[in-house]
């Protein structure tokens, strides 16, 4: 179950006044996933659903990352992206 900290980052980056670029998100749903479901074993998604495939792989680049370490740089990179997006 996620840490009370953990869900705090994931609501406050929901509402961040500015976007983070493709690349951070990308990042984030990865560790999000990591940290929330464990590794990814869903099938790779189709030729044409190009987001789906990114977001896919940006998750499975974590496999073999235990959920507490994922949780943990979730958690970091979020607070970066608060101090970056949100001052």
């Amino acid at each position: 179950m996620p840490s009370q900290e953990f869900t705090d980052k994931a609501n406050a980056v929901q509402n961040l006044s500015k976007r983070p670029n493709d690349d951070e998100l990308l990042k984030l749903y990865g560790l999000y996933k990591q940290a929330t479901v464990g590794d990814n074993t869903t099938d790779k998604p189709g030729i044409f659903d190009l987001k789906g495939k990114y977001k896919w792989q940006a998750w499975k680049d974590l496999e073999g990352t235990s959920q507490e370490e994922a949780e943990q740089s979730y958690i970091e990179l979020a607070t970066s992206l608060i101090e970056k997006y949100d001052s």
